[in-house]
């Protein structure tokens, strides 16, 4: 079986990397794997059961009561499966994003999901964004790409996308919560966010999501045989 090809996208909060990865996947043919919405449904399955972020006693306690499934629509549109219930639209609150980086950053869920992860790329030429996975999840990936903006870039982007929703959006708040995700991300003790040693940068402050998919594809033309 030939070996598959795995692009691993890195970045910030609210760099865009949900929004490219997916519609590169779609152009190119592979499988998209959100892994910061499987992240979420964790937080979310925590949240449920009310259960602190940082509650590692708990979240040690009721792990082995969450099973995590992941399914594609006919669109290629990837839906998180939470012990048998679809809570794809759940998981995509502000709250549940900012639970999701306190929880992430215990090693006994990391370790529950990297296999997870790591059996999807075995089996499909895949595209995954989050954190860590050029540095943790898979640092063999053919390509790596560190996508970041600006935080004020960031935030507007994000209040942009919450005002298309018919939701309220705080440019301040918004702001304030990446500023407290990054640092939260970049400063736990597992699996921190950081650019590692052979991903390409790319900043998208000045581009727009043509410009970035363009660049993204002229970085793995170099990388990909074609």
């Amino acid at each position: 079986m030939a070996k598959k090809i795995s692009i691993a996208i890195d970045g910030p909060a609210g760099a865009g990397k949900s929004t490219i990865a997916k519609r590169l996947a779609k152009e190119l043919g592979y499988m998209y794997v959100d892994t910061g919405a499987i992240y979420r449904t964790v937080a979310y399955f925590f949240d449920l059961w009310g259960v602190a972020p940082k509650d590692i006693d708990g979240i040690t306690r009721y792990i082995d009561e969450l099973t995590i499934g992941i399914e594609y629509d006919e669109e290629g549109v990837q839906h998180m499966i939470m012990n048998g219930m679809d809570v794809t639209g759940d998981i995509r609150t502000p709250e549940i994003s900012q639970k999701a980086s306190l929880v992430s950053a215990h090693a006994i869920v990391r370790d529950m999901l990297l296999d997870m992860q790591r059996d999807v790329a075995k089996q499909h030429n895949v595209i995954m964004d989050g954190r860590d996975i050029g540095t943790v999840v898979l640092p063999k990936a053919t390509v790596k790409i560190f996508l970041t903006a600006s935080a004020e870039v960031r935030a507007r982007r994000r209040c942009d996308e919450m005002l298309a929703k018919g939701m309220k959006a705080d440019y301040n708040k918004v702001l304030k919560d990446i500023q407290q995700r990054d640092y939260q991300d970049t400063h736990r003790e597992v699996a921190p966010l950081k650019m590692c040693r052979d991903s390409i940068k790319l900043d998208t402050s000045d581009l727009d999501i043509d410009g970035v998919i363009a660049a993204m594809k002229e970085i793995i033309a170099k990388k990909v045989p074609q």
